[in-house]
């Protein structure tokens, strides 16, 4: 069986990409067809892989700001020729799944969310790019439009698969159909359970405005307790002007020091509405609870009370008394890391294997 994995763009490797990683371990033979690619920027396990970008390769700027040629990755992904795939899985938050299928191929989409810019956080996502005056006019006609392609392209999906509740409920929102939900892999066998905690909480995250971290370092500018911060951003500048001295910045860090910080501290906050959340997954999987927002994918991961206290609001006071109700919440790090083991990277493998042989049996 011949497949391809259609993927929105290989700049960087984050959440998209460990999924990337696992569907070729799935399928080791595909061929990877992505927007832009920038091979300097994924780790070794994609060498072997056969990666063929688009056009929009060879455009300016094309790695660094390749958000900007939004608007033409519909007319990348088409330009694709397909022919002789059986399978074709795209893997996607954006425009991977606007493909030409063949005749003779199968297209189930792995969906990491609808794209959430264009749907139901288009406002937001202009309250926090705060565009020029020109694109601001120009951006409800082009939402209009991705929008138009976006619920068209979800029409040559045979079958969805959702990474969370939460993106199924989206899925059936915005494209009127159903989903089955597979979670995507976290590779919790490198994190593990510390004997010794120290006192601090810790924030794992890009330093962007949505991710809210502004909040969360106000709630530790008043309860004054210690809290690290790992990551880095543009925001990263006005963040270290407004924290306290209790707050330390450790920025970029690598996954082997991520997780053994992650596995010494008191819990993990987590302010911002994902659809999956792979770090709380992460931080649980060190047997740590988690402080979140509780919308979104945490409410797959976390049990409050539990494995984690939720906030209701994101706002500084809302996230001050969850962390004070977590001081005064006994965890038991065994049954926080074993409420894991179902994102392992093996069950998302065989749960994939199982969904196409299904699809490809109908």
């Amino acid at each position: 069986m011949k497949v391809a994995i259609t993927h929105d763009w290989l700049v960087s490797y984050g959440g998209a990409e460990k999924v990337l990683e696992a569907l070729l371990e799935v399928f080791p033979g595909a061929d990877v067809f992505t927007s832009v690619l920038d091979k300097s920027k994924l780790p070794a396990a994609f060498d072997k892989a056969k990666i063929i970008p688009s056009f929009i390769q060879q455009l300016p700027y094309a790695k660094t700001r390749y958000r900007s040629y939004l608007g033409l990755m519909p007319a990348a992904f088409k330009s694709f020729d397909l022919q002789g795939y059986d399978l074709i899985i795209s893997n996607s938050h954006a425009c991977a799944k606007n493909i030409r299928v063949p005749k003779s191929a199968r297209h189930i989409c792995y969906c990491l969310t609808p794209m959430r810019y264009i749907w139901d956080m288009y406002g937001q996502y202009m309250d926090i790019e705060r565009p020029s005056i020109l694109i601001r006019a120009m951006a409800p006609l082009a939402a209009q439009y991705l929008r138009h392609i976006d619920v068209s392209s979800s029409k040559t999906v045979e079958e969805f698969a959702a990474i969370s509740k939460f993106v199924a409920q989206r899925i059936k929102k915005y494209y009127g159909r159903e989903s089955k939900v597979i979670y995507p892999p976290v590779g919790e066998e490198k994190f593990k359970i510390s004997e010794k905690i120290e006192d601090y909480y810790l924030v794992v995250s890009r330093l962007v405005p949505q991710k809210r971290t502004n909040i969360i370092i106000s709630a530790f500018n008043e309860l004054g307790l210690p809290l690290k911060i790992i990551g880095t951003g543009r925001d990263e500048d006005s963040l270290r002007k407004m924290a306290k001295n209790n707050i330390e910045f450790l920025g970029f860090q690598s996954e082997g020091k991520i997780a053994e910080v992650m596995s010494r501290c008191k819990a993990l906050v987590f302010a911002s509405l994902e659809d999956f959340g792979i770090v709380p997954v992460e931080a649980m999987a060190c047997g740590r609870p988690v402080i979140a927002y509780g919308r979104g994918g945490v409410l797959d991961t976390v049990t409050a009370g539990k494995t984690g206290i939720f906030f209701d609001e994101q706002t500084s006071s809302s996230v001050a008394r969850a962390v004070l109700k977590s001081e005064e919440t006994a965890y038991d790090p065994a049954l926080i890391k074993k409420s894991v083991e179902k994102f392992d990277k093996k069950v998302f493998k065989e749960e994939i294997k199982q969904f196409v042989e299904r699809v490809l049996g109908q």
